[in-house]
């Protein structure tokens, strides 16, 4: 996926910095060796984790058999054995996007902290970047999967509340049968009650991040976020762009690393991605997504603006913004 990238410092479009960034084939440079090669570990499960949620069938059916019949203990055994497996699946889930949060760190911290600007970090550091773009449409994938499977959260209630009864039949007692301990459990419950748990962690991880290293960071780390939303959306909007981006998997890769930036941006800076003074164009990307072909493509990335930003309903925000986004 081989593009010109338009990296600019502010809008309007600086020129002078015309950047081949080579998304597909960018390979790491020594300085990069050590970061690249902890995401890159990371990184590899991702395509396992998306297929095992496209995968995930529920129990919806046989807590429906145990709820009816609460006298019936084959039922209740049958229903609890077949939400086991499914739960320790979502704890692989949940322990996979901890990863992630260590990852996202190495990388904001190795594209955001030293001399360089952060134009010169998306030059210079590519193979980073392409991680970092890599994370963020692995999130956006699979928050569109989970709000697709409402059994998932059916299914770990479920599995609470028969935990919770298991353990006072047995005096308080741990239970191990999906191997989440309660403190566990409470952590995942917290973290599947989002609509888009992987892109709140993200938001949380970078939001902890900048507040954690100084106004400098900040600076560098929120101008770096705005730049690669602009240049995201630049690649779909622009004819020549996209026609480099070749085919519609190409562009949504683009449009899924452009929103997932906006949020970003949106939880780090104070006055948000709906400012009209912010380093981000929403209008213009909003209409990005309402202008692409497939709208079935893109309704999962408008419902993240809509849902997982934290400033949309601001009263700075434009009311046209407000209009836009929300209309169907």
């Amino acid at each position: 996926m081989g593009n010109l990238l338009n990296l600019l410092s502010d809008r309007p479009v600086n020129p002078k910095y015309d950047v081949f960034l080579d998304f597909e084939n960018a390979k790491p440079t020594e300085s990069e060796q050590i970061v690249h090669g902890q995401v890159a570990e990371v990184l590899k499960r991702a395509r396992e984790i998306e297929e095992k949620l496209k995968c995930y069938q529920g129990a919806g059916e046989p807590i429906r058999q145990a709820i009816s019949n609460p006298k019936s203990e084959d039922l209740q055994m049958n229903a609890w054995q077949v939400v086991c497996p499914l739960v320790a699946q979502l704890k692989e889930f949940y322990e996979y996007s901890l990863q992630l949060e260590r990852v996202l760190v190495l990388l904001l911290d190795a594209l955001t902290t030293s001399d360089m600007t952060p134009v010169q970090h998306l030059e210079m550091q590519q193979a980073l970047v392409k991680q970092f773009a890599e994370i963020l449409h692995f999130t956006l994938t699979f928050d569109d999967l989970k709000m697709t499977i409402p059994s998932i959260q059916n299914d770990f209630s479920y599995y609470r509340r028969t935990m919770t009864r298991i353990q006072i039949e047995r005096d308080g007692s741990e239970i191990s049968d999906a191997g989440v301990s309660t403190e566990m459990a409470n952590r995942m419950s917290l973290f599947y009650a989002s609509p888009t748990p992987m892109l709140k962690t993200l938001s949380d991880v970078t939001s902890k991040f900048v507040t954690e290293h100084g106004d400098l960071q900040f600076e560098n780390t929120t101008e770096c976020l705005g730049t690669m939303a602009t240049l995201c959306k630049l690649m779909v909007e622009n004819p020549e762009y996209r026609e480099r981006l070749g085919s519609e998997q190409s562009q949504l890769f683009c449009l899924r690393v452009m929103v997932g930036v906006i949020i970003l941006y949106d939880h780090v800076h104070p006055a948000g991605a709906f400012a009209r003074k912010a380093a981000v164009d929403v209008r213009s990307s909003i209409k990005v997504l309402k202008d692409h072909p497939h709208q079935s493509n893109v309704e999962g990335l408008l419902n993240a603006l809509r849902y997982s930003t934290k400033h949309l309903n601001d009263e700075a925000t434009s009311k046209e913004i407000k209009a836009r986004l929300n209309q169907t």
